[in-house]
C-alpha cells in the first residue's frame, strides 16, 4: 500500500500515492457513483450502436449521413472508454489498492487518454462544421470513408498516448490509471487539461454563434417560400443536430476543465465537490449521446421534407444530404 505520509520528494511514481479516500467513506462515494455511471454510459452507448445498425445497411455505412455516423463514432468513443475505466474503478473498489500490475494501469490510462482525447476531437470538428454550415452553406470533406476525420481524432490521440506510455508518464493517480499522479502531471496538463480547455471555449463561442444565426435565420425562414427556403430547412436541420452534439460535450466536459486548471494551480485546494462532479459528469458522455439521438430521432419523425434529398429513407434521422466523401 502506498505510504500517506512519505513527502513530495520521496514519490517516485503514483504508486506512493494513498488511494483517494482510502479507509473513508470518500473511497465508497468515489467509486460507486463512478460505477453507475460508467454502467448507464456503457448501455446507452450500446442501445445507440444496436438502434443504428439496426434501421440502417452497415455496408452503406459511408453513405450515411455526417450525423448519423457522428452518432455512431462518439458511442465507439463512449463504449471503449467506459470498459477500460468500469474495470479500472472495479479493479480499485474490490482491491482496495492501486491498479496492479503496472502495465495493467498503462494500458487503461492509455484507453482513457485515447477516447478522451478523440471525442474532444470529434466534437470540435462537428461544431467547426455547424457554423461552416450555417454561416457559409459549406461542408467539411471528410475524405473518402472518412480518413480524415478519423486520422485526426483517433490517430493523433493514439501517438501522443502511445507516446506518453513510452516515456513512463500513464500509471495511477490515486484514483484511478490515467496519467501518472506524480511524474505525469505536466504532461497531463498540456495533453488534457490545455487542449480541453481551447476546445470546450472554442466549442462553446461557435455554439453561441450558430444558436444566434439559426434563431435569426429560422424568423426569416418563416416568411419566405420556395426552393431555397426549402433547401435551408435542410441545413438548419443539420446545424440542429449537430449543435446538440456540441451542448452535449459542454455538459459533458465542463467539470473536467474546471478540475484540471485548479489542480494544476492549486493541487491541495481543489474542494471534494469539483473532484466529484468530475467522476459523475465525465462518464456520462453514452447518455448525453443516447439523449442527442433520440431527439434527433424524434425530429426525422415528425418532418415530412419535400425534397427528394432530404426524404427520409429510415427510421434513423436523415437530416442532410448524404455524402461520399
Amino acid at each position: 500500500m502506498p505510504k500517506a505520509n512519505m513527502s513530495a520528494g520521496d514519490k517516485h511514481d503514483g504508486y506512493d500515492l494513498p488511494v483517494y479516500g482510502a479507509d473513508t467513506y470518500l473511497f465508497y462515494s468515489l467509486h460507486i457513483p463512478a460505477l453507475l455511471c460508467i454502467t448507464a454510459s456503457f448501455v446507452s452507448a450500446v442501445i445507440v450502436l444496436v438502434l443504428s445498425y439496426k434501421a440502417r445497411n452497415i455496408r452503406t455505412f459511408f453513405k450515411w449521413t455526417k450525423s448519423e455516423r457522428f452518432v455512431v463514432y462518439l458511442a465507439v468513443c463512449d463504449g471503449s472508454f467506459n470498459l477500460a475505466h468500469f474495470t479500472d474503478h472495479f479493479h480499485i473498489l474490490v482491491t482496495r489498492d492501486h491498479v496492479y500490475p503496472k502495465p495493467l494501469c498503462q494500458f487503461y490510462g492509455l484507453m482513457l487518454a485515447e477516447f478522451i482525447t478523440a471525442q474532444n476531437l470529434m466534437v470540435n470538428i462537428v461544431a467547426i462544421n455547424a457554423f461552416l454550415l450555417m454561416y457559409f452553406n459549406r461542408n467539411l470533406n471528410f475524405g473518402t470513408k472518412d480518413y480524415r476525420l478519423l486520422s485526426w481524432t483517433f490517430g493523433i490521440p493514439l501517438v501522443g498516448a502511445a507516446t506518453a506510455a513510452l516515456l513512463k508518464q500513464l500509471g495511477p493517480n490515486g484514483s484511478f490509471c490515467y496519467f501518472d499522479g506524480v511524474t505525469g502531471n505536466t504532461t497531463n496538463f498540456l495533453f488534457t487539461t490545455v487542449p480541453l480547455c481551447i476546445i470546450l471555449l472554442i466549442n462553446t463561442t461557435l455554439y453561441i454563434l450558430i444558436y444566434r444565426k439559426l434563431s435569426v435565420e429560422t424568423r426569416r425562414l418563416r416568411k419566405s417560400i420556395g426552393q431555397q427556403s426549402r433547401t435551408m430547412a435542410a441545413n438548419h436541420s443539420a446545424v440542429r443536430s449537430m449543435s446538440l452534439f456540441v451542448l452535449a460535450f459542454i455538459v459533458q466536459w465542463w467539470a473536467m476543465a474546471v478540475y484540471g486548471v485548479w489542480a494544476f494551480v492549486n493541487p491541495d485546494g481543489v474542494p471534494t465537490v469539483v473532484f466529484h462532479l468530475v467522476t459523475t459528469f465525465s462518464n456520462i458522455g453514452g447518455i448525453l449521446n443516447l439523449v442527442v439521438f433520440i431527439i434527433i430521432r424524434k425530429r426525422s419523425l415528425k418532418t415530412v421534407n419535400p425534397t427528394a434529398d432530404c426524404t427520409v429513407q429510415s427510421n434513423l434521422p436523415r437530416i442532410e444530404k448524404p455524402e461520399t466523401g
